[in-house]
Protein backbone atom coordinates (compact mmCIF):
# COMPACT_ATOMS: atom_id res chain seq x y z
CA UNK A 1 0.00 0.00 0.00
CA UNK A 2 3.08 2.29 0.86
CA UNK A 3 4.56 1.59 -1.99
CA UNK A 4 1.43 2.83 -4.14
CA UNK A 5 0.98 5.59 -2.22
CA UNK A 6 4.47 6.31 -3.16
CA UNK A 7 3.86 6.12 -6.90
CA UNK A 8 0.59 8.04 -6.78
CA UNK A 9 2.11 10.88 -4.43
CA UNK A 10 5.07 10.87 -7.76
CA UNK A 11 2.76 10.98 -10.45
CA UNK A 12 0.69 13.59 -8.84
CA UNK A 13 4.28 15.77 -8.66
CA UNK A 14 4.86 15.20 -11.85
CA UNK A 15 1.28 16.53 -12.96
CA UNK A 16 1.86 19.67 -11.26
CA UNK A 17 5.16 20.02 -12.08
CA UNK A 18 3.87 19.37 -15.88
CA UNK A 19 1.12 21.90 -15.32
CA UNK A 20 3.18 24.55 -13.91
CA UNK A 21 6.11 23.99 -17.08
CA UNK A 22 2.96 23.90 -19.12
CA UNK A 23 1.62 27.55 -17.71
CA UNK A 24 4.90 29.34 -17.43
CA UNK A 25 5.59 27.95 -21.59
CA UNK A 26 2.37 29.44 -22.37
CA UNK A 27 2.80 32.88 -20.27
CA UNK A 28 6.29 33.44 -22.12
CA UNK A 29 5.40 32.14 -25.78
CA UNK A 30 2.48 34.22 -26.11
CA UNK A 31 3.28 37.05 -23.69
CA UNK A 32 -0.43 38.17 -24.53
CA UNK A 33 -1.69 41.39 -22.08
CA UNK A 34 -4.73 39.38 -19.99
CA UNK A 35 -8.05 40.45 -19.66
CA UNK A 36 -9.69 42.58 -16.84
CA UNK A 37 -12.96 44.37 -15.63
CA UNK A 38 -12.75 47.76 -16.35
CA UNK A 39 -13.80 48.80 -12.89
CA UNK A 40 -10.66 47.24 -11.57
CA UNK A 41 -8.32 49.19 -13.84
CA UNK A 42 -10.04 52.40 -13.14
CA UNK A 43 -12.39 52.36 -16.22
CA UNK A 44 -16.08 52.40 -16.55
CA UNK A 45 -17.27 49.68 -18.88
CA UNK A 46 -20.16 51.98 -19.47
CA UNK A 47 -18.50 54.60 -20.66
CA UNK A 48 -16.06 52.70 -23.17
CA UNK A 49 -19.47 51.62 -25.08
CA UNK A 50 -19.21 55.16 -26.42
CA UNK A 51 -16.14 53.48 -28.04
CA UNK A 52 -18.24 50.73 -30.27
CA UNK A 53 -20.80 53.87 -30.30
CA UNK A 54 -19.28 56.08 -32.46
CA UNK A 55 -17.28 53.40 -34.38
CA UNK A 56 -20.66 52.99 -35.43
CA UNK A 57 -21.65 55.88 -36.47
CA UNK A 58 -18.54 56.09 -38.51
CA UNK A 59 -19.58 52.72 -40.52
CA UNK A 60 -23.39 53.92 -40.36
CA UNK A 61 -21.65 57.28 -42.17
CA UNK A 62 -19.84 55.00 -44.54
CA UNK A 63 -16.66 56.52 -43.46
CA UNK A 64 -15.33 53.41 -42.41
CA UNK A 65 -16.17 50.04 -43.42
CA UNK A 66 -15.40 48.60 -40.01
CA UNK A 67 -13.01 48.62 -37.01
CA UNK A 68 -11.12 46.69 -34.14
CA UNK A 69 -10.26 48.90 -31.02
CA UNK A 70 -8.71 47.88 -28.00
CA UNK A 71 -7.66 49.30 -24.45
CA UNK A 72 -5.52 48.51 -21.61
CA UNK A 73 -5.24 50.12 -18.75
CA UNK A 74 -2.49 48.94 -15.65
CA UNK A 75 -1.77 45.95 -17.91
CA UNK A 76 -5.27 44.46 -18.31
CA UNK A 77 -7.51 44.80 -21.09
CA UNK A 78 -10.81 46.74 -20.80
CA UNK A 79 -11.89 46.93 -24.05
CA UNK A 80 -11.19 44.75 -27.20
CA UNK A 81 -14.24 44.67 -30.20
CA UNK A 82 -14.53 44.58 -33.24
CA UNK A 83 -17.56 46.16 -35.79
CA UNK A 84 -18.63 46.08 -39.16
CA UNK A 85 -17.33 44.00 -42.24
CA UNK A 86 -13.55 43.36 -43.01
CA UNK A 87 -14.99 43.17 -46.66
CA UNK A 88 -18.12 44.69 -48.13
CA UNK A 89 -18.25 42.71 -51.23
CA UNK A 90 -18.44 39.67 -49.42
CA UNK A 91 -20.26 41.10 -46.24
CA UNK A 92 -17.48 39.50 -43.98
CA UNK A 93 -17.91 40.48 -40.41
CA UNK A 94 -14.79 42.15 -39.24
CA UNK A 95 -12.69 39.88 -36.68
CA UNK A 96 -10.82 40.62 -33.84
CA UNK A 97 -7.95 38.57 -35.78
CA UNK A 98 -8.35 40.81 -38.93
CA UNK A 99 -4.85 41.35 -40.57
CA UNK A 100 -4.69 45.26 -41.26
CA UNK A 101 -1.39 46.74 -43.27
CA UNK A 102 -0.19 49.45 -39.97
CA UNK A 103 1.87 51.44 -42.88
CA UNK A 104 3.77 54.00 -41.06
CA UNK A 105 3.24 52.01 -37.72
CA UNK A 106 5.79 50.23 -38.71
CA UNK A 107 7.89 52.87 -37.73
CA UNK A 108 7.94 53.23 -34.23
CA UNK A 109 8.75 49.18 -34.28
CA UNK A 110 12.08 50.25 -36.07
CA UNK A 111 12.99 52.57 -33.10
CA UNK A 112 12.68 49.41 -30.86
CA UNK A 113 15.12 47.71 -32.99
CA UNK A 114 17.61 50.55 -33.75
CA UNK A 115 17.37 51.17 -29.99
CA UNK A 116 17.99 47.49 -29.21
CA UNK A 117 21.56 48.03 -30.85
CA UNK A 118 21.92 50.57 -29.16
CA UNK A 119 21.80 49.42 -25.73
CA UNK A 120 24.13 46.83 -27.24
CA UNK A 121 26.80 49.50 -28.20
CA UNK A 122 26.37 48.32 -32.02
CA UNK A 123 25.15 51.80 -32.73
CA UNK A 124 25.48 54.84 -31.97
CA UNK A 125 22.27 58.39 -31.91
CA UNK A 126 25.15 60.15 -33.01
CA UNK A 127 26.82 57.90 -35.51
CA UNK A 128 26.57 59.47 -38.97
CA UNK A 129 25.15 57.29 -41.51
CA UNK A 130 28.28 56.76 -43.24
CA UNK A 131 29.83 54.38 -40.87
CA UNK A 132 26.99 51.85 -41.95
CA UNK A 133 26.26 52.92 -45.14
CA UNK A 134 29.75 54.47 -47.41
CA UNK A 135 27.29 56.01 -49.85
CA UNK A 136 26.35 58.71 -47.13
CA UNK A 137 29.84 59.64 -46.89
CA UNK A 138 29.46 63.16 -48.95
CA UNK A 139 25.80 63.74 -48.73
CA UNK A 140 24.68 67.33 -50.97
CA UNK A 141 21.90 69.56 -49.68
CA UNK A 142 19.36 70.65 -52.72
CA UNK A 143 18.97 74.65 -53.49
CA UNK A 144 16.28 75.48 -54.96
CA UNK A 145 16.75 77.95 -58.04
CA UNK A 146 14.31 80.75 -59.12
CA UNK A 147 13.47 81.52 -62.58
CA UNK A 148 13.05 85.51 -63.53
CA UNK A 149 9.69 85.40 -62.49
CA UNK A 150 10.16 84.23 -59.52
CA UNK A 151 8.81 80.67 -59.87
CA UNK A 152 10.63 78.02 -58.57
CA UNK A 153 12.74 75.92 -61.10
CA UNK A 154 15.84 73.60 -61.22
CA UNK A 155 18.01 73.04 -58.16
CA UNK A 156 21.94 72.90 -57.42
CA UNK A 157 23.56 71.42 -54.82
CA UNK A 158 25.73 72.30 -51.83
CA UNK A 159 27.82 70.44 -49.53
CA UNK A 160 25.69 68.89 -45.95
CA UNK A 161 27.28 71.03 -43.56
CA UNK A 162 27.29 68.13 -41.59
CA UNK A 163 26.87 64.38 -42.34
CA UNK A 164 23.42 62.69 -41.75
CA UNK A 165 23.76 60.91 -38.42
CA UNK A 166 20.88 58.01 -37.12
CA UNK A 167 19.25 60.48 -35.07
CA UNK A 168 18.56 63.07 -37.63
CA UNK A 169 16.87 59.83 -39.62
CA UNK A 170 14.88 58.60 -36.40
CA UNK A 171 13.69 62.22 -35.85
CA UNK A 172 12.75 63.43 -39.73
CA UNK A 173 15.52 65.77 -39.03
CA UNK A 174 17.68 64.43 -42.12
CA UNK A 175 15.65 65.93 -45.18
CA UNK A 176 16.08 62.73 -46.83
CA UNK A 177 13.30 61.82 -48.99
CA UNK A 178 11.38 64.91 -47.74
CA UNK A 179 9.66 67.46 -49.62
CA UNK A 180 10.46 70.22 -51.05
CA UNK A 181 13.37 71.34 -53.67
CA UNK A 182 15.11 67.33 -53.64
CA UNK A 183 11.72 65.44 -53.86
CA UNK A 184 12.24 65.00 -57.51
CA UNK A 185 15.79 64.49 -57.85
CA UNK A 186 15.21 61.91 -55.07
CA UNK A 187 12.92 59.98 -56.91
CA UNK A 188 15.39 60.00 -60.15
CA UNK A 189 18.32 59.61 -58.45
CA UNK A 190 17.31 56.83 -56.20
CA UNK A 191 13.99 55.23 -57.27
CA UNK A 192 12.19 52.94 -54.92
CA UNK A 193 12.68 49.63 -56.87
CA UNK A 194 9.75 47.21 -55.37
CA UNK A 195 11.69 44.35 -56.81
CA UNK A 196 14.94 45.15 -54.91
CA UNK A 197 16.13 45.39 -51.54
CA UNK A 198 16.49 48.03 -48.47
CA UNK A 199 20.31 47.37 -49.42
CA UNK A 200 19.68 48.52 -52.63
CA UNK A 201 17.44 51.34 -52.06
CA UNK A 202 19.69 52.56 -49.40
CA UNK A 203 22.74 52.87 -50.91
CA UNK A 204 21.39 54.39 -53.97
CA UNK A 205 19.67 56.82 -51.62
CA UNK A 206 23.29 57.78 -50.19
CA UNK A 207 23.15 60.11 -53.73
CA UNK A 208 20.53 61.53 -53.53
CA UNK A 209 20.15 65.53 -52.38
CA UNK A 210 18.94 66.43 -48.87
CA UNK A 211 16.12 69.06 -48.86
CA UNK A 212 17.68 71.27 -46.27
CA UNK A 213 20.83 70.98 -44.05
CA UNK A 214 20.33 67.99 -41.16
CA UNK A 215 19.24 68.98 -38.11
CA UNK A 216 17.87 72.36 -39.28
CA UNK A 217 14.13 71.38 -40.29
CA UNK A 218 11.46 68.72 -39.33
CA UNK A 219 10.30 67.36 -42.20
CA UNK A 220 8.51 63.79 -42.75
CA UNK A 221 10.42 61.45 -44.27
CA UNK A 222 7.47 58.86 -45.16
CA UNK A 223 9.82 56.33 -46.74
CA UNK A 224 12.77 57.53 -47.34
CA UNK A 225 14.67 58.13 -43.63
CA UNK A 226 13.22 55.02 -41.75
CA UNK A 227 13.62 52.61 -44.34
CA UNK A 228 17.96 53.77 -44.10
CA UNK A 229 17.50 52.60 -40.63
CA UNK A 230 16.31 49.21 -41.47
CA UNK A 231 19.45 48.82 -43.72
CA UNK A 232 21.62 50.24 -40.64
CA UNK A 233 19.96 47.42 -38.03
CA UNK A 234 20.53 44.69 -40.81
CA UNK A 235 24.64 45.94 -41.02
CA UNK A 236 25.04 46.51 -37.20
CA UNK A 237 23.38 43.14 -36.61
CA UNK A 238 24.24 40.58 -39.03
CA UNK A 239 20.82 39.77 -39.83
CA UNK A 240 18.59 40.80 -42.35
CA UNK A 241 15.73 43.38 -41.06
CA UNK A 242 12.66 40.96 -41.32
CA UNK A 243 14.92 38.15 -38.80
CA UNK A 244 15.98 40.62 -36.78
CA UNK A 245 12.35 41.55 -35.60
CA UNK A 246 11.09 38.27 -35.99
CA UNK A 247 13.19 36.99 -33.50
CA UNK A 248 14.13 40.10 -31.12
CA UNK A 249 10.75 41.69 -30.68
CA UNK A 250 7.49 39.83 -32.67
CA UNK A 251 8.68 36.57 -31.04
CA UNK A 252 9.38 37.15 -27.81
CA UNK A 253 6.23 39.55 -27.47
CA UNK A 254 4.03 36.86 -28.49
CA UNK A 255 3.37 38.73 -31.98
CA UNK A 256 2.31 35.77 -34.05
CA UNK A 257 0.40 37.92 -36.81
CA UNK A 258 2.63 40.59 -37.09
CA UNK A 259 5.16 40.13 -40.33
CA UNK A 260 6.31 41.65 -43.73
CA UNK A 261 4.72 39.18 -45.44
CA UNK A 262 1.32 37.57 -44.94
CA UNK A 263 1.52 33.54 -44.92
CA UNK A 264 -1.07 31.76 -47.25
CA UNK A 265 -2.81 30.33 -43.90
CA UNK A 266 -3.62 33.80 -42.61
CA UNK A 267 -4.91 35.61 -45.73
CA UNK A 268 -8.17 34.97 -45.28
CA UNK A 269 -8.02 37.15 -42.08
CA UNK A 270 -6.52 40.11 -43.69
CA UNK A 271 -9.05 43.32 -44.39
CA UNK A 272 -9.98 44.73 -47.94
CA UNK A 273 -8.90 48.52 -48.36
CA UNK A 274 -11.29 50.72 -49.33
CA UNK A 275 -10.98 54.21 -50.00
CA UNK A 276 -13.71 57.14 -48.89
CA UNK A 277 -14.77 59.47 -51.73
CA UNK A 278 -18.00 61.25 -51.91
CA UNK A 279 -20.65 58.58 -53.11
CA UNK A 280 -19.22 56.56 -50.18
CA UNK A 281 -16.26 53.64 -49.91
CA UNK A 282 -14.70 52.44 -53.11
CA UNK A 283 -12.41 49.46 -53.08
CA UNK A 284 -8.61 50.38 -53.49
CA UNK A 285 -7.80 48.71 -57.09
CA UNK A 286 -4.35 48.03 -55.80
CA UNK A 287 -2.05 47.75 -52.93
CA UNK A 288 0.53 50.49 -53.27
CA UNK A 289 4.14 48.88 -54.21
CA UNK A 290 5.84 49.79 -50.91
CA UNK A 291 3.12 47.23 -49.29
CA UNK A 292 2.60 44.91 -52.07
CA UNK A 293 7.17 44.13 -52.70
CA UNK A 294 8.13 40.89 -50.63
CA UNK A 295 11.53 42.05 -51.29
CA UNK A 296 12.04 45.32 -50.17
CA UNK A 297 11.45 45.47 -46.28
CA UNK A 298 12.74 48.69 -45.01
CA UNK A 299 11.64 49.98 -41.38
CA UNK A 300 9.15 52.74 -42.28
CA UNK A 301 6.27 50.71 -43.37
CA UNK A 302 5.07 47.37 -44.94
CA UNK A 303 4.16 45.81 -42.07
CA UNK A 304 0.87 43.90 -41.48
CA UNK A 305 -0.39 43.17 -38.00
CA UNK A 306 -3.30 42.51 -35.83
CA UNK A 307 -4.72 45.05 -32.63
CA UNK A 308 -3.72 42.62 -30.25
CA UNK A 309 -0.46 41.89 -31.57
CA UNK A 310 0.74 45.39 -31.68
CA UNK A 311 -1.15 45.65 -27.98
CA UNK A 312 1.63 43.66 -27.27
CA UNK A 313 4.25 46.22 -28.09
CA UNK A 314 2.48 49.26 -27.09
CA UNK A 315 2.31 47.63 -23.56
CA UNK A 316 5.94 46.66 -23.65
CA UNK A 317 6.79 50.44 -24.18
CA UNK A 318 4.31 51.72 -21.34
CA UNK A 319 6.03 48.96 -18.73
CA UNK A 320 9.08 51.05 -19.67
CA UNK A 321 10.52 48.43 -21.83
CA UNK A 322 9.29 44.42 -20.81
CA UNK A 323 6.26 42.60 -21.28
CA UNK A 324 5.33 38.93 -18.62
CA UNK A 325 9.09 38.96 -18.29
CA UNK A 326 10.37 39.38 -21.34
CA UNK A 327 12.54 42.92 -21.91
CA UNK A 328 13.20 44.35 -24.67
CA UNK A 329 14.67 47.90 -23.46
CA UNK A 330 15.60 49.36 -20.57
CA UNK A 331 12.83 51.75 -18.65
CA UNK A 332 15.54 55.17 -19.45
CA UNK A 333 15.58 53.67 -23.39
CA UNK A 334 11.63 53.84 -23.38
CA UNK A 335 11.79 57.73 -21.61
CA UNK A 336 14.58 58.78 -24.33
CA UNK A 337 12.25 57.33 -27.35
CA UNK A 338 9.06 59.61 -25.74
CA UNK A 339 10.70 62.41 -25.33
CA UNK A 340 11.38 64.97 -27.03
CA UNK A 341 14.24 65.42 -29.60
CA UNK A 342 13.44 68.28 -31.84
CA UNK A 343 13.06 71.76 -29.48
CA UNK A 344 10.28 73.71 -31.84
CA UNK A 345 11.08 71.91 -35.11
CA UNK A 346 7.78 69.65 -35.11
CA UNK A 347 5.88 72.25 -33.41
CA UNK A 348 6.58 74.57 -36.20
CA UNK A 349 6.66 72.37 -39.38
CA UNK A 350 3.16 73.66 -40.13
CA UNK A 351 0.46 71.17 -41.66
CA UNK A 352 2.89 68.19 -41.51
CA UNK A 353 3.87 68.88 -37.81
CA UNK A 354 2.83 68.64 -34.71
CA UNK A 355 1.18 72.04 -33.76
CA UNK A 356 0.94 74.23 -30.13
CA UNK A 357 1.89 71.51 -27.57
CA UNK A 358 3.47 69.00 -29.05
CA UNK A 359 6.90 67.86 -30.51
CA UNK A 360 8.80 64.72 -31.75
CA UNK A 361 10.67 61.45 -29.86
CA UNK A 362 12.33 58.52 -32.18
CA UNK A 363 9.18 58.14 -34.61
CA UNK A 364 7.07 58.98 -32.26
CA UNK A 365 5.06 62.62 -31.63
CA UNK A 366 4.78 63.49 -28.04
CA UNK A 367 2.35 65.48 -26.38
CA UNK A 368 4.19 68.03 -24.05
CA UNK A 369 1.43 70.25 -23.06
CA UNK A 370 -2.10 68.50 -23.06
CA UNK A 371 -3.94 71.41 -23.06
CA UNK A 372 -2.07 73.17 -25.43
CA UNK A 373 -1.86 70.40 -27.88
CA UNK A 374 -6.01 71.17 -28.37
CA UNK A 375 -8.36 68.51 -29.65
CA UNK A 376 -5.58 65.57 -29.22
CA UNK A 377 -7.56 64.44 -26.27
CA UNK A 378 -4.48 62.46 -25.16
CA UNK A 379 -2.43 63.44 -21.70
CA UNK A 380 0.77 64.78 -21.52
CA UNK A 381 3.64 62.93 -21.78
CA UNK A 382 1.36 60.50 -24.08
CA UNK A 383 3.12 59.04 -27.55
CA UNK A 384 2.82 57.21 -30.07
CA UNK A 385 1.70 56.83 -34.39
CA UNK A 386 -0.35 56.21 -36.52
CA UNK A 387 -0.61 54.48 -40.22
CA UNK A 388 -1.85 55.57 -43.53
CA UNK A 389 -4.82 53.63 -43.86
CA UNK A 390 -6.02 55.04 -40.81
CA UNK A 391 -4.73 52.78 -38.24
CA UNK A 392 -3.20 54.47 -34.38
CA UNK A 393 -2.04 53.55 -31.45
CA UNK A 394 -0.52 55.31 -28.77
CA UNK A 395 0.72 55.04 -25.04
CA UNK A 396 -0.14 56.98 -22.20
CA UNK A 397 2.62 56.64 -18.92
CA UNK A 398 0.47 59.36 -16.67
CA UNK A 399 -2.71 56.92 -17.20
CA UNK A 400 -0.90 53.85 -17.57
CA UNK A 401 -3.03 52.99 -20.65
CA UNK A 402 -2.35 51.85 -24.47
CA UNK A 403 -4.52 52.28 -26.83
CA UNK A 404 -4.86 50.53 -30.46
CA UNK A 405 -7.19 51.77 -33.74
CA UNK A 406 -7.48 49.30 -36.68
CA UNK A 407 -9.64 50.46 -39.81
CA UNK A 408 -9.06 50.22 -43.33
CA UNK A 409 -9.45 53.46 -44.31
CA UNK A 410 -7.40 56.47 -43.97
CA UNK A 411 -8.48 60.12 -43.03
CA UNK A 412 -11.70 61.86 -41.35
CA UNK A 413 -11.73 62.69 -37.52
CA UNK A 414 -11.87 58.88 -36.79
CA UNK A 415 -8.32 59.31 -34.59
CA UNK A 416 -9.34 61.82 -32.61
CA UNK A 417 -12.80 60.64 -31.99
CA UNK A 418 -11.27 57.58 -30.55
CA UNK A 419 -9.05 59.20 -28.56
CA UNK A 420 -11.38 61.22 -26.57
CA UNK A 421 -14.18 58.21 -26.85
CA UNK A 422 -10.84 55.92 -24.66
CA UNK A 423 -9.87 59.12 -22.25
CA UNK A 424 -13.82 59.80 -20.96
CA UNK A 425 -13.33 56.75 -20.05
CA UNK A 426 -11.74 56.96 -17.20
CA UNK A 427 -12.95 57.47 -13.87
CA UNK A 428 -11.04 57.34 -11.04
Amino acid sequence: MRAKNARDGACLRWLATFILVFLLAVTTAGAQVPAGVPEDVGLSAERLERIGEMIQRAIDAKQISGAVTVVARRGRVAHFEARGLMNIEANAPMRKDAIFPIASMTKPVTAVAILILVEEGKVRLSDPVSRFIPEFKDTKVAMPRSDAAGEEGDIYTVPAKREVTVHDLITHTSGLGSRGAAREATARIAPRDPTGTVADWAAALGAAPLGFHPGTRWAYSALAGIDTLGRIVEVASGLTFDEFLRLRVFEPLGMKDTAFDVAEDKKQRVVTLYIRTPDGLELRQKLPEWLATTTLHGGAGGLWSTAEDYLQFAQMLVNGGELNGTRLLGSRTVELMASNHVGDLYEKAGRVGGGPGKGFGLTVDVVLDGVAARGDHRSTGSFGWGGAFGTRYWVDPQEDLTAVLMVQTPGGPLRVDFQNAVMQAIVD
